[in-house]
């Protein structure tokens, strides 16, 4: 598997030429069946002179006749700023009703629309796509502070990429949000987000063929601190060649719903996280002949300074075929998971190795067939307060603890247990 190393440094892209195609006048209009002249060509540029000379409009911008004048549609009903707008086989960009590029590649008229809005601004402005296109995997969208960047049609991307190139891409900013975004292909990333706070993903929809990872969201261009506030409504990711939503280095992770179907990692990825509320982990064949897990917790996620508080909470992990249902791992914990729903994993349905306040099952669960271990690396302190309850355990799943965990309170659990 061609996993991407997050750690590299980026890759440096040439500023992106925009190539500006004049535009045309309106068709000559018809009165009593007799032809109104067109508007002569002279006359046309004079005036665009004019408006330049008298700073209303920047040199090398093109006006868009009436007819083509569009700052593009939303589809979530949102005010739109920018507008990257499909027509035919051509592409425009617009701020407002300013026709910004005209030409034949959407990737160029997005990121157009995007360098078109307002400098320096401290509030959000939202450039929609209206169309659907295809763009390099070794190219990206790149958003900078304060945008919104609303989808309304399919990105494809096609080939392969290396380093830290992604559909979407966004590194030290803050205030994002990706209101809506339906993606395809092979992507090195589909979102990569990099020491970003305050930002939202919120309808996701990758139905990859290969490449990486879905969304990945570290803190590793300035590990000094955490990526803090970061909110994904609903994250759909299948066919993903590594994990589907993977964070590291976050501090402040609210998420709806993952839903992973076939993906080559983990559906959802917590490392070094803390501070994370989790509705519904849904995944069918995540991971499937590795160690990964629909869920999975590693790399001292759940941490707070030197202790672990109850701080990682999940309301449900639903996990079938593929690799493990639950992974909690290398210094991990301050978990609390209130159902489960695992049957048919190709490997341990859980395991908890040198994890620390864990409780899974609060609210009740069922487990199908295989060992829910509690398990541990020499490297590590062994595992210590944890808690398994109101679990139905069938078609031959049992509980094994070996080394003996400290602290561990079983309860309610009804199938074969086996104490170190």
């Amino acid at each position: 598997m061609n996993v991407p190393n997050p750690t590299k440094g980026d890759i440096v892209h040439n500023d992106v030429t925009n190539h500006l195609r004049p535009a045309t006048g309106p068709a000559a209009a018809r009165s009593h069946g007799r032809s109104r002249p067109r508007t002569r060509p002279r006359l046309r540029t004079a005036a665009l002179t004019a408006l330049v000379s008298l700073g209303l409009v920047a040199p090398g911008v093109v006006l868009a006749p009436a007819s083509q004048a569009n700052t593009g549609t939303s589809c979530t009903g949102s005010t739109v700023h920018g507008a990257a707008v499909q027509d035919g086989s051509t592409w425009r960009a617009f701020r407002g009703t300013t026709q910004l590029y005209s030409g034949g590649d959407m990737l160029t008229a997005i990121n157009t629309a995007i360098g078109g809005l307002d400098a320096g601004r401290t509030s959000k402005q939202r450039v929609v796509v209206n169309g659907s296109g295809t763009m390099s995997a070794n190219s990206r969208i790149t958003l900078p502070s304060y945008t919104t960047l609303e989808s309304c049609g399919t990105i494809h991307v096609t080939g392969s990429g290396s380093g830290n190139v992604a559909g979407v891409y966004m590194r030290g900013a803050t205030d994002i949000e990706v209101a809506r975004l339906a993606l395809t292909g092979t992507p090195v990333y589909g979102i990569f987000a990099r020491n970003v706070d305050n930002l939202r993903l919120r309808d996701i929809d990758m139905r990859l063929s290969g490449g990486g990872i879905g969304v990945r969201i570290d803190n590793h261009g300035d590990t000094s601190r955490y990526a803090r506030n970061i909110t994904i409504n609903s994250a759909y990711v299948s066919g993903s060649g590594s994990h589907g939503v993977e964070t590291y280095g976050v501090d402040g992770l609210t998420v709806g719903t993952v839903t992973a179907r076939n993906v080559g990692g983990s559906g959802l990825l917590l490392n070094q996280t803390i501070n994370a509320t989790v509705g519904t982990v849904d995944a069918v064949n995540a991971g499937a002949g590795t160690g990964y897990a629909a869920l999975r917790l590693a790399n001292r996620a759940g941490r707070v300074g030197s202790s672990y508080p109850t701080n990682i909470q999940v309301g449900t992990v639903r996990a079938s075929s593929g690799g493990r249902g639950i992974f909690c791992v290398s210094e991990s914990g301050g978990l609390r998971i209130n159902r489960v729903e695992i049957s048919g994993t190709g490997n341990n349905p859980v395991l908890l190795e040198n994890c620390y306040n864990v409780s899974l099952a609060t609210s009740g669960g069922t487990i199908s067939g295989g060992d829910v271990r509690l398990a541990a690396r020499s490297e590590f302190p062994g595992n210590r307060d944890i808690v398994l309850e109101n679990l139905t355990l069938t078609s031959g799943a049992r509980v094994v603890e070996n080394p003996c965990t400290t602290n561990l309170t079983i309860r309610n659990v009804s199938g074969p247990v086996v104490r170190c």
